[in-house]
């Protein structure tokens, strides 16, 4: 059986700091699945069409990333309810400051709650990465600017 470790975002739109905390956790599980929020009650740039392919071409046509290693689904359910649907025990979670770990805190904590066979694995990102923030992205993407110091394409 395979070690799969979902990491559910929305990925509005997938930046150099979710890549980094993506190979880092190739390196401790077998898959990564990219679990695709369709969570009605954000504002997203890109609707959940356009995320998935936008994620399909960084990974595996801009980077040659193994399929084989890493599944990218939607989703529109509880994270850990997704996980036992998967078959994964593990939910990644990124850290880029000091100041997500409080929010991430409270969000493993009730993971937790929900189902205690469940953990929550926290990785970092590149220094040079930890900056980026799809919130940002978005922001210069929706004003015109050059994203590829963010992201592996100009995606607008």
């Amino acid at each position: 059986m395979k070690n799969n470790a979902l990491y559910p975002g929305t990925f509005d739109p997938i930046t150099y700091g979710h890549i980094d905390v993506i190979k880092k956790a190739l390196k401790i599980v077998d898959r990564v699945i990219i679990a695709v929020s369709e969570n009605s009650n954000k504002n997203y740039l890109f609707d959940i069409n356009e995320r998935l392919n936008i994620i399909n071409k960084a990974l595996f046509k801009d980077l040659k990333m193994k399929t084989s290693k890493i599944k990218i689904i939607s989703f529109n359910s509880l994270t850990t309810d997704f996980c036992n649907k998967m078959n994964s025990k593990i939910i990644l979670r990124g850290l880029r400051a000091v100041s997500d770990f409080e929010y991430e805190f409270q969000l493993a904590g009730m993971n937790r709650k929900l189902n205690n066979k469940i953990e929550t694995v926290f990785l970092m990102s590149d220094v040079e990465n930890q900056i980026i923030s799809s919130k940002f992205v978005k922001e210069i993407i929706e004003l015109g600017g050059d994203v590829r110091k963010f992201t592996t394409k100009k995606y607008c």
